[in-house]
């Protein structure tokens, strides 16, 4: 659904907030299918263009983001859904690469955004993690602001099912659902700059423990 809304403050990168894989408290590493595997696996080294000069995003068969939301009617609305929902992808496919300069969050971001990906895809390989499960985007909003091209896409995360896997052993940290798996994203988008046909997430925003998400 869309809907307009006054000029927003600006938004601010929520640092301290990260894209942990965790549902809740950690529980015992468990082995699952495709353990010991590359992390890397599906991934490739680096995105690689598609047609239209677009990054290939494509992730590992253990990994699945599901964005089920509805399109927004307002065709500039649905663009600017389908690459928040892309520059989320990118986010995931520098995880599984393990690559802190990935092209895909940069084909997506700009600013504070860009450095908020790049700080949690080197989390993620410092700490010697990857991705594993499936991760749920829900709920998607979006709205005009105030007089300027750019739109404010909000969505919930439920992330009971997504956890991080260790790199060396193919151990998966699994973790029980709980307020924790449910966050709030705020993602202030804008038409990119450069040629082609795309949006660019310039600030995001991201809510821990949202009660309103949950259910």
């Amino acid at each position: 659904m869309s809907r307009r809304i006054l000029p927003l403050a600006a938004l601010t990168a929520a640092t301290a907030l990260t894209l942990t894989a965790c549902g809740g408290e950690p529980a015992e590493p468990d082995d699952i299918k495709g353990a010991g595997a590359s992390a890397s696996a599906g991934a490739g080294d680096g995105a690689e263009e598609q047609d239209g000069g677009r990054p290939d995003l494509k992730l590992p068969g253990d990994v699945e983001l599901a964005f089920e939301s509805t399109p927004p009617s307002d065709s500039g609305h649905a663009a600017a859904l389908t690459d928040a929902e892309n520059y989320i992808r990118a986010l995931a496919h520098g995880i599984v690469a393990q690559d802190p300069e990935d092209k895909a969050y940069q084909f997506y971001s700009e600013g504070s955004a860009a450095q908020y990906a790049k700080e949690q895809i080197q989390q993620w390989v410092d700490g010697e993690w990857t991705a594993t499960g499936k991760d749920r985007y829900y709920r998607a909003e979006t709205a005009d602001v105030g007089k300027s091209k750019g739109v404010l896409v909000t969505m919930c995360r439920n992330q009971a099912d997504y956890f991080g896997k260790n790199v060396k052993t193919g151990k998966v940290e699994r973790t029980e659902e709980s307020l924790k798996s449910y966050q709030k994203f705020s993602l202030l988008m804008r038409p990119a700059k450069s040629a082609g046909e795309h949006w660019v997430v310039q600030q995001i925003e991201v809510q821990g423990e949202v009660q309103e998400c949950k259910g």
